[in-house]
C-alpha cells in the first residue's frame, strides 16, 4: 500500500535552549490524507531513518495535547500515549506511539494540520540537526495499514543573553510666576524669577504672596523629596527680623497671620506629600480647597514628594509675608533653598 508523503512539514520547538524542560513540539503538515487513522508514531532520533534518541533529549514526562492537534479530531478522548526506548536509549523515551482503540478517526483538516507533543526535554546539544519522524497508521498496532509519513529536522540553539544598563535620570528646575497668577489662594502681588521673589514695598494694611514653580523628574524606583529651607527669618542687616508664621509648621501646617501682623511663612499646593510615619497627613498643606501655612526653618522641610519615578511634574510654592505698623523700616532678606533629592 503506497504511503502519502506530507508537505509543507515542519516542527516547532516553544523553547529550543538545549535541556529546556516542558518544551512543546508542534508538527504541522499539508496534504493530509482524508481517511480514518487509529495510531500517529512519533520517533525523535539522530538520524532520519534510525530511532537512536538525540544525546540528553527525554520523552519520559511527554504528553500529547489533544485539542491543539487537528491531526487527529482535536479530542482526546479515546486515544491513549504509549512510549518506549529506541536503540540504545535508556529511559528517554524517544518512540511515542498515540492510537485509538475503538475507532478509525478523520483529521480535523487536511491543510495545516497540527500535532502537539508536550513535556519534553531537549537535547543538551547545541547547532545539531535531529529528526522526528511521524507515521500514522490506520490500525492500532502502528505497522499496518500506512497512511502518511514525513521526515523533519530540528535544532537547539543557545538562547542569546539581551543585556542593557538605564542610567538613573533626574531634572529640577526653578521658574517665577507672573503677578496675578494663582498663588495659593489669592494672586502674586509680584512677578518672580527662578532666583528672586522680590516682594517690594508691603504695608500693614494686607499680606503679600508671591509664588514659584518648582519642576522635577526621576526615574528613580522611590521617586523624590523636594525640600525647602531658608537661611534665617528675613532681616534688614541691623538686628530686625520678618517672625515666622506662628503655630504652623511643616508636619502640622495652619492659617496665616492677620494683616497688620509680622510674619513670613510658606504653602505648596501638593497634595501627596510623605505622611511623616503616619503623624501627619499627606495633603496637610493644600486639601483642594484650602491652604495652610507653615514656619521656614533652617533645616529641609518637603514642599513635594513622589513615592515612585515621574514624568515632568510641577508645583507652586507660595511665600507670604505680613508687617505690623511698627515694623522698623528697612531692606529685608534672606535666602531660601530648594534641594530635591531622589531615592533610587
Amino acid at each position: 500500500m503506497a504511503v502519502n508523503s506530507l508537505t509543507s512539514t515542519s516542527v516547532s520547538l516553544s523553547d529550543p535552549r538545549p535541556s529546556a524542560a516542558s518544551s512543546d513540539y508542534t508538527f504541522k503538515a499539508s496534504s493530509v490524507t482524508n481517511g480514518g487513522i487509529q495510531c500517529i508514531q512519533a520517533v525523535f532520533s539522530t538520524t532520519s531513518g534510525g530511532d537512536v534518541a538525540p544525546t540528553g533529549w527525554s520523552g519520559s514526562s511527554g504528553s500529547i495535547t489533544a485539542g491543539s492537534s487537528s491531526l487527529i479530531n482535536n479530542s482526546g478522548s479515546g486515544w491513549s500515549l504509549a512510549t518506549s526506548d529506541g536503540t540504545s536509549s535508556t529511559g528517554q523515551k524517544n518512540v511515542w506511539k498515540y492510537t485509538h482503540a475503538t475507532t478509525s478517526v478523520t483529521p480535523t483538516t487536511f491543510t495545516g494540520a497540527t500535532f502537539v507533543m508536550s513535556g519534553i526535554t531537549n537535547s543538551s546539544v547545541t547547532d545539531t540537526s535531529y529528526f522526528l519522524k511521524i507515521s500514522t497508521y490506520n490500525a492500532t498496532d502502528c505497522t499496518s495499514s500506512p497512511v502518511d509519513m514525513a521526515t523533519v529536522q530540528f535544532i537547539n540553539t543557545a538562547g542569546s543573553t539581551l543585556s542593557l544598563s538605564v542610567d538613573q535620570t533626574l531634572t529640577f528646575s526653578v521658574a517665577g510666576v507672573n503677578s496675578g497668577q494663582p498663588c495659593a489662594g489669592a494672586n502674586a502681588a509680584q512677578t518672580s524669577s527662578a532666583t528672586t521673589l522680590p516682594f517690594g514695598s508691603v504695608t500693614s494694611g494686607a499680606n503679600s504672596q508671591i509664588c514659584q514653580d518648582l519642576t522635577a523628574s526621576t526615574n528613580a524606583t522611590n521617586g523624590y523629596t523636594v525640600y525647602a529651607r531658608y537661611t534665617g527669618a528675613p532681616n534688614d542687616g541691623f538686628g530686625h527680623t520678618i517672625a515666622d508664621v506662628s503655630p504652623g509648621t511643616n508636619t502640622s501646617p495652619n492659617s496665616f497671620s492677620a494683616a497688620g501682623t509680622p510674619a513670613y511663612g510658606y504653602t505648596t499646593n501638593d497634595q501627596t506629600l510623605s505622611t511623616c510615619g503616619g503623624s501627619c497627613s499627606a495633603n496637610r498643606f493644600y486639601n483642594g480647597s484650602t491652604y495652610s501655612w507653615a514656619a521656614m526653618t533652617t533645616s529641609n522641610a518637603e514642599v513635594a514628594f513622589e513615592s515612585a519615578g515621574v514624568a515632568s511634574t510641577t508645583y507652586r510654592v507660595s511665600h507670604q509675608v505680613g508687617i505690623g505698623i511698627t515694623t522698623p523700616a528697612g531692606s529685608y532678606s534672606t535666602n531660601i533653598i530648594y534641594t530635591c533629592t531622589p531615592v533610587y
